[in-house]
């Protein structure tokens, strides 16, 4: 799944997964073998970020913290847009993945999807439920 590095690039990082919604990072690069130094191996590094303070439910924030973190390699190397490709002459859309019907697990916000939340506000007396954005940048055009 995680195979491929730039041929023209030396000493560089190839990003191979950048997953903003659960806060993963996959590089690989070509290093020199510790075995044999005249031959390259490729090392992947795999960062991940643990929000602090993340919800069980990122779009309301009185729901539980969040204690596991599941990550699969699989779930977070999945491509669902749509890939035109030509066969036999014609055009052809794709999918890279074939898991596309599950929803993806957030555990933080992508800051291009908007969230909101209803939450009760007291006003004069009266508490009365109104929705609020969590991602004010993402939900409201300039």
């Amino acid at each position: 799944v995680l195979a491929g590095y730039p041929w023209d690039s030396e000493d560089e990082e190839a990003v191979l997964v950048n997953n903003k919604c659960q806060c993963v990072t996959v590089t690989s690069k070509l290093v020199p073998s510790k075995e044999n130094p005249e031959e390259e191996v490729v090392e992947r590094n795999i960062r991940i970020l643990v929000p602090l303070q993340a919800r069980e439910n990122i779009s309301d924030p009185l729901s539980p913290l969040r204690t596991t973190f599941v990550y699969r390699m699989t779930e977070l190397c999945r491509k669902c847009n749509p890939v035109e490709i030509e066969l036999g002459g014609e055009i052809h859309q794709v999918q890279q993945s074939t898991s596309c019907d599950v929803p993806e697990t957030c555990y933080t916000y992508n800051r291009d999807k908007c969230y909101s939340s209803t939450f009760p506000f007291l006003y004069q007396g009266e508490t009365r439920s109104i929705q609020a954005a969590l991602t004010p940048a993402s939900c409201y055009v300039d």
